[in-house]
């Protein structure tokens, strides 16, 4: 093969997989990040009750989440991608206690737009294991990103220091970047074919559509949720 060859190759390469999914999803993320009620949580403009509201339905996500994961244990597509240092439910369970005392779950009630989200996941997460990546990602790659920055913002809002942030605190991770390579790295590894990953892709656009309808559910409450 000729230099000419190999260049020729390289070019028809095209961005890594990672990279891809970053840009074509770019747009559905931003829209995501202009909740109202995320933005009146991060402010300090809502009660604890408010947070727990949103902890909740996130916790319900999570569980099928990694009810998911664990299906997939012994998958090699999904293997990388599986880390005990990622798990939320437990952090969930924690906060919500911390926020809602012993008996939170009795409160506890999935949104419609949370139905909608769990029942996507059953659909795509438990059968499709590209499917439960693309999942995967959305959740824990946020939270290793933005959720940082949330983590500060609620420090500073509302005072919390452990107690109500385990969520976002990944003991197992100290350092999220390096973590956050490697998971990219796997990303770009995928042995999926060009049409799979385009499906990839689509499903982390609509992963992001249904976090927006999460948040615009709790965002019909929040006059209850507003601080007087």
């Amino acid at each position: 093969m000729t230099t000419l060859d190999v260049d020729s190759l390289s070019a028809d390469a095209g961005p890594a997989f990672s990279e891809r999914i970053k840009t074509e999803t770019d747009a559905a993320h931003r829209e995501t990040e202009q909740s109202r009620f995320v933005g009146a949580l991060l402010g300090g403009e809502l009660t604890t009750a408010g947070y727990a509201a949103l902890l909740g339905q996130t916790y319900l996500v999570y569980t099928s989440l990694e009810e998911a994961g664990r299906t997939h244990a012994d998958n090699e597509l999904v293997a990388p991608f599986l880390s005990e240092d990622l798990l939320r439910v437990a952090s969930l369970e924690a906060d919500l206690e911390f926020l809602g005392g012993p008996n939170w779950r009795d409160e506890l009630v999935a949104l419609p737009a949370t139905e909608r989200y769990i029942a996507r996941l059953k659909e795509v997460a438990f059968d499709w294991p590209a499917g439960f990546v693309a999942h995967h990602y959305l959740r824990y790659m946020g939270d290793l990103s933005g959720g940082q920055i949330i983590r500060r913002m609620l420090e500073r809002a509302y005072g919390f220091e452990t107690d109500g942030l385990r969520f976002y605190i990944f003991e197992g991770i100290p350092k999220p970047k390096p973590f956050k390579d490697d998971y990219r790295s796997n990303l770009d590894a995928l042995q999926i074919p060009a049409e799979e990953q385009q499906r990839f892709i689509d499903e982390v656009n609509l992963a992001y559509r249904l976090n927006g309808d999460l948040f615009a559910d709790l965002e019909g409450d929040i006059e209850s949720y507003l601080v007087k």
